[in-house]
């Protein structure tokens, strides 16, 4: 459905530190450093963090969020606690077991240094 994911940054040195340590909870490598902006793919995806390309500030995204695939509830887990201990904040409901009716799943939110909001999810198919 897309190519790729990008978000803006103030600060490129923090967010490395924060989704080089996140994305290493989900099997990925740190990031690849490309001038004003970091790199990471990963399973066939690509994400990148940048600073915005027109000078203005970065900012997040009112009501937009980062859907992160993960291998199983334990990995949701160990996402949330890399994120915490590298500079992000939880959002949402604490990480835990979400029923919509039609699916339930293991989710567990973050937002990155500069605000952007990220969630980490494994269906449950019991």
């Amino acid at each position: 459905m897309f190519t790729h994911v990008v978000v803006g940054s103030n600060d490129l040195p923090k967010a490395r530190k924060f989704y080089d340590a996140t994305f290493a909870a989900l099997g990925g490598t740190p990031g690849t450093d490309a001038g004003f902006r970091i790199i990471y793919s990963h399973a066939g995806a690509n994400f990148l963090v940048t600073t915005p390309i027109n000078g203005e500030p970065a900012t997040a995204a009112n009501g937009g969020t980062i859907g992160l695939a993960t291998t199983g509830p334990e990995q949701v887990d160990a996402w949330h606690e890399a994120g915490l201990a590298n500079g992000g904040t939880t959002c949402e409901d604490p990480p835990g077991v979400r029923d919509l009716g039609f699916m339930k799943m293991r989710l567990a939110y973050l937002r990155d240094p500069d605000g952007n909001k990220l969630c980490a999810m494994w269906p449950i198919t019991e």
